[in-house]
């Protein structure tokens, strides 16, 4: 029994290929937000296809119309809610663990993107090698706006893709970057029409499958520690900051703007 292929999963598809893995996230009547089920069952993914030799490369998408409206804010809310500080700080591991775990995956992973990837979506899209986006695509982080540090260990991942200024203009300004903007930073592969990222990432698969993999793996083995040699000592504390953040009146007043949509009126209380 494969237990990648032949388990039940309830939140995420697996299909093979031949060499090649999907994975699509599949909670469509919350648009793809990432709560705790979801992350749980693609990190499990991620952690079955880490080391698998059989496996050349992985495709992670959404759907056709949007690949995820990002961290479920309910849950994270849920998440905060703990009985005591060390269980929050417990609890808001998920989706940097998420992350990392789709980082180490052996096998070279594709994010083909349509639509809409929000906050813990582009974090998890900027955790895989290659990103396609289809035409009206776009990755935004909403964090700071809403009074939150971006969070998850992924700014050591954005910066590396796009230099530091650009870094903090996509982090600070929670505007959306569309998929030739995406494309013009470095942070997408390739800009394809609308409902072509699927069809142009399997090409991106097949061309990998088709190359020796022990090389493959060392590549990006030896690229992907160059670029985090100090991510580690950098974004460590991201979690705590997030503690933080998520205590402040800022915080309050940015998810009730948000839900009331309008313009927040932040203090730095």
């Amino acid at each position: 029994m494969d237990r990648l292929l032949d388990h039940p999963w309830q939140w995420v598809r697996v299909a093979r290929r031949e060499d090649v893995v999907e994975v699509a996230l599949a909670r469509p009547e919350a648009r793809n937000a990432l709560n705790g089920e979801l992350m749980e069952e693609l990190t499990e993914v991620a952690r079955l296809l880490r080391l698998r030799t059989d496996v050349r490369a992985v495709i992670l998408t959404g759907t056709d119309s949007y690949f995820s409206a990002g961290a479920d804010l309910s849950a994270s809310e849920a998440r905060l809610a703990q009985p005591s500080l060390i269980e929050s700080r417990r609890a808001i591991m998920a989706g940097p663990d998420l992350c990392r775990a789709w980082e180490e995956i052996e096998a070279v992973t594709i994010a083909a993107i349509e639509g809409y990837c929000i906050g813990g979506g582009a974090a998890l899209v900027v955790a895989c090698d290659f990103r396609v986006m289809g035409e009206g695509a776009y990755l935004r982080l909403p964090e700071v706006p809403l009074g939150m540090n971006m969070s998850w260990r992924s700014i050591p991942r954005i910066a590396a893709l796009v230099g530091p200024s650009r870094a903090k203009q996509f982090v600070m300004f929670g505007e959306a970057a569309d998929a030739r903007l995406c494309l013009d930073w470095g942070m997408a592969d390739e800009a394809v029409a609308k409902g072509e990222a699927l069809t142009a990432a399997r090409r991106w698969a097949a061309k990998v499958a088709a190359l020796p993999p022990i090389p493959i793996r060392m590549t990006k083995e030896a690229v992907n520690a160059v670029t985090a040699a100090t991510a580690q000592a950098s974004i460590y504390m991201d979690r705590d900051q997030y503690l933080l953040a998520t205590s402040t009146n800022d915080f309050r007043e940015g998810v009730r703007a948000f839900r009331e949509k309008r313009p927040g009126k932040f203090t730095g209380s």
